[in-house]
């Protein structure tokens, strides 16, 4: 290793301050570095090549790494104009918003923020606002469930469905009302036929209870990513949007992960024929080449925001400084044209379905694996150490799981300090350019470490 390298590991190991981390560790093994990433594959900085399932560690880098031609749009952009507030337009904002509504019939307008955690944050803003307009104040409360993540901030922590996610950073914000999961492989109602369906009355019972007109908007993720790649039963979606509408809830679907094709349709919510009147997105639509997140709206929502100039507090009063970034809406433009160009939106139909052919039969040969499940590249596989009881299998063996693809040069994520007992879900978010040879190293690599944990 050169001496460079080593001067980089310890101005590493002495000054930045990591996510999700127990920094102690550092004291005795060398942070990782990533130092290069070409299509599926990142190096670090001591020359070690792995193939990364989890696109950037947190779901994000969903057209591979190394895009020049991202890069050029970036450059070419802000040589000619970074930034400018957002109270006035720029020509990759207004392009972009275009192309981004004509994938989302139904949707008419963008708001632009730099997170995920920002994108949702607007949304509930947004719900407050035509609350205090509209209903006195009164219809502000925000249901979000269990086992969702929707960011890390004090109010989106305030709808996450994440008790270890959650713990030592209350108090929470008050008016986010929690409701039970859809997971039906850790079903509350035994063995139904029309699970789904009452998965989703499970949130007009919560409307119920706190008073239809008290409640102004509902918030989930088409699929529950980090809570342990859960889909939900046929019928639970448009039992969901039949409830909103009866009660005038307002339908928030958080994007952050599916969007943008990572579950073989261009948004996870268009698999399920729902309309919703928010949705946000982050995460996939730059693929990380630059920060850009989305909170995009029905023209209804929009104009509720719409007064005579007179009405001073009618319009929506918010800002985001680096909303303002023409970078992000310039890479986003780049992004979708690669998407397109190169079916990579089928790309994730045709490998998901494929890797998780392959997850059925590892769980088939490992009696470790409890449940496998997914759509498009968005794949989980549940661990068990009891499979008839469907035991979860403790947190250290996910983390050895994990460790050990890493040993063999593969990452792999995991459901990570979030829950008390359910921290035993693999997590697999490979970026959409993913070949089958690519696919298959994915399940030898798997193959082996269960069957190395077997002995």
């Amino acid at each position: 290793m050169s001496i460079a390298a080593m001067q980089t590991i310890e101005q590493d190991r002495n000054h930045v301050w990591h996510h999700l981390s127990q920094h102690s560790v550092l004291k005795t093994q060398d942070p990782m570095i990533i130092v290069k990433g070409e299509g599926s594959r990142v190096w670090d900085i001591k020359g070690n090549s792995y193939l990364d399932a989890s696109a950037g560690g947190v779901w994000c880098v969903n057209v591979g790494y190394g895009r020049t031609s991202i890069a050029d749009a970036i450059s070419q952009q802000l040589s000619t104009l970074n930034f400018f507030a957002g109270t006035a337009g720029t020509i990759p904002g207004a392009v972009f918003a275009e192309k981004l509504v004509a994938k989302m019939p139904g949707m008419s307008r963008v708001y632009y923020a730099s997170s995920g955690s920002e994108a949702n944050e607007k949304a509930f803003k947004i719900v407050r606002q035509i609350s205090h307009k509209k209903y006195g104040g009164k219809k502000y409360k925000i249901l979000y469930r269990e086992r969702d993540y929707h960011g890390s901030t004090i109010a989106t922590l305030s709808a996450t469905g994440q008790e270890e996610r959650r713990q030592q950073y209350g108090p929470f914000v008050p008016g986010f009302v929690e409701f039970p999961h859809c997971c039906e492989y850790r079903g509350q109602f035994g063995d139904v036929d029309n699970y789904g369906e009452l998965a989703a009355l499970e949130l007009e019972n919560a409307i119920l209870r706190e008073g239809p007109d008290t409640v102004g908007s509902v918030i989930l993720e088409p699929i529950t990513a980090g809570g342990g790649v859960i889909t939900a039963p046929q019928g639970y979606w448009p039992k969901i949007q039949e409830i909103c509408r009866k009660y005038n809830v307002l339908l928030h679907i958080d994007e952050v992960v599916c969007g943008l094709g990572r579950t073989g349709k261009w948004f996870g919510y268009q698999h399920y024929g729902i309309q919703p009147d928010i949705v946000t997105l982050a995460k996939g639509v730059a693929s990380s080449y630059a920060a850009i997140s989305c909170t995009v709206t029905t023209e209804a929502v929009f104009q509720e925001f719409l007064a005579d100039g007179a009405e001073k507090d009618v319009y929506f009063r918010d800002i985001s400084t680096f909303g303002g970034c023409t970078a992000g809406p310039a890479a986003a433009i780049e992004n979708m044209r690669i998407i397109e160009e190169e079916g990579l939106v089928e790309n994730s139909a045709l490998m998901g379905d494929y890797l998780l052919a392959g997850f059925q039969q590892l769980k088939e040969k490992f009696e470790l694996i409890g449940d496998v499940r997914g759509k498009g590249l968005l794949l989980g596989i549940e661990l068990v150490s009891d499979r008839a009881n469907k035991t979860p299998a403790p947190e250290q063996v996910a983390i050895r799981v994990a460790a050990m693809c890493m040993q063999k040069g593969l990452i792999i994520g995991r459901t990570n300090r979030s829950f008390e007992q359910l921290n035993n879900t693999l997590c697999f978010c490979p970026v959409m350019t993913i070949t089958q040879e690519e696919a298959d190293f994915i399940l030898q690599t798997l193959d082996s470490v269960f069957s190395e944990l077997s002995l």
